[in-house]
């Protein structure tokens, strides 16, 4: 499949349809990314121990927030 040529597209289907949606989409050659996943993953890849205290990150949050 040509990426340059694909137009990404958002659709919001009723649960009880994505089984014949994935299907449908495996047979004409679609890929499909549902958001929950994409977030399950960026989840999942994030650094399980961050060099920052507590007090630092809530420092960055209200510097960010607030212009402090």
């Amino acid at each position: 499949m040509d990426t340059a040529m694909n137009q990404s597209v958002f659709l919001s289907i009723p649960k009880s349809d994505v089984k014949f949606f994935k299907e449908l989409a495996k047979k004409m050659g679609w890929n499909i990314d549902i958001r929950e996943d994409f977030l399950k993953d960026y989840i999942a890849s994030r650094p399980k121990k961050v060099n920052l205290s507590e007090e630092e990150i809530l420092a960055e949050l209200n510097a960010i927030r607030y212009g402090e």
